[in-house]
């Protein structure tokens, strides 16, 4: 398997944590029978830690397709080169790196996490051409 496709795998593992980080601050807010619930009607908005956990998970969730698609497209195009491996290891780590700086708050050096996500991806969709 390329190393392309492992850090693909691994990110749909940092997708999956996500969803159980986020998961659990809502039913921590909440309250478990919101959880257990058909959750009709309107929710009340998570706050603090749980409501960036969740604007997190919106963010990787906006990216992730893309990073899928490319990951797939340099595989199948066998265009996978060092610098595909690079791109694609600069993506989940930086998206890893993102989760809890976006948490705990911390302004500028999530946004150049972010920056360094989005590199990562540039780097595989420019193998292509």
């Amino acid at each position: 398997m390329t190393i392309e496709l492992q850090v693909l795998a691994w990110s749909v593992v940092l997708g999956l944590v996500q969803i159980g980080l986020t998961g659990a601050m809502a039913t921590r807010q909440r309250g478990f029978a919101w959880n257990i619930s058909a959750r009709d009607g309107e929710a009340t908005p998570l706050t603090g830690i749980g409501a960036r956990l969740e604007r997190a998970q919106r963010n990787f969730f906006e990216t992730f397709p893309l990073f899928a698609a490319v990951v797939l497209a340099v595989v199948l195009a066998q265009r996978g080169s060092a610098e595909t491996a690079l791109g694609a290891q600069l993506y989940l780590w930086a998206r890893i790196a993102y989760v809890p700086l976006y948490a705990f708050g911390v302004p500028y050096v999530r946004s150049i996490a972010w920056a360094v996500a989005l590199w990562g991806l540039l780097k595989l969709l420019l193998a292509l051409f």
